[in-house]
């Protein structure tokens, strides 16, 4: 999971090795702590986190699905 400073970017790059995806992240600080809610990104290949407004994105865009 990609970060930046000691605050929350207004986008987190994220990869297949971080599902479950969820925000909090890791590397969010302690005080800007919410309730832990999942996101999905593998419809989309975004998500926006209802409680802080962080978005997500999946590397490489919208999940392939194959037949």
């Amino acid at each position: 999971m990609a970060d930046t400073a000691g605050t929350a970017p207004s986008v987190v790059d994220v990869t297949p090795a971080d599902m479950p995806l969820y925000c909090p992240n890791p590397a969010m600080p302690l005080w800007s702590s919410h309730p832990r809610v999942f996101l999905d990104v593998g419809v989309t290949g975004e998500a926006m986190c209802p409680y802080c407004g962080t978005r997500y994105r999946l590397r490489g865009g919208q999940a392939r699905h194959e037949n």
